[in-house]
């Protein structure tokens, strides 16, 4: 069953003079809508039931979004906080130089970016500027 998106008629429910027997309709449609809201939460195009903080679940997060346009995090904050790894999709050289609208600031991983080596690069605004990666890291 889809999920309801017309109201209940409230006709016959809304005076004390308005006949019980033609308010079982709208009372049978209200019923039916509310049990198709409760069996259809927290499945596509159902509602979203939010955990007892007021938070969304985190089962019914996807691991993956993919959405149909730039993703923009905007925290009130200005800070976006990554609290593990940013993991980078590896891009060839050829792959980097052949994007289209890049805006300075961009960050790549650029498998083959320096004299065939690993490395990252910066969109500069005109041109991407390779980042050599150093010694490997160390405690001492």
């Amino acid at each position: 069953m889809a999920f309801p998106i017309n109201t209940v008629s409230t006709a016959n429910l809304n005076a004390g003079t308005d006949d019980p027997s033609l308010a079982r309709e709208d009372l049978l449609d209200l019923t039916e809508k509310v049990n198709t809201i409760i069996t259809e939460s927290n499945t596509a195009d159902g509602v979203l039931v939010l955990d007892i903080n007021g938070r969304v679940p985190a089962a019914q997060v996807p691991a993956t979004q993919s959405p149909q346009t730039d993703l923009t995090l905007a925290p009130s904050t200005g800070v976006v906080k990554i609290q593990d790894v940013l993991r980078l999709q590896q891009l060839s050289v050829t792959e980097v130089e052949t994007r289209t609208a890049n805006a300075a600031g961009d960050l790549v991983f650029v498998l083959d970016g320096d004299a065939g080596a690993e490395c990252l690069a910066v969109y500069d605004g005109a041109e991407w500027r390779r980042v050599s990666l150093g010694a490997a890291i160390s405690a001492s």
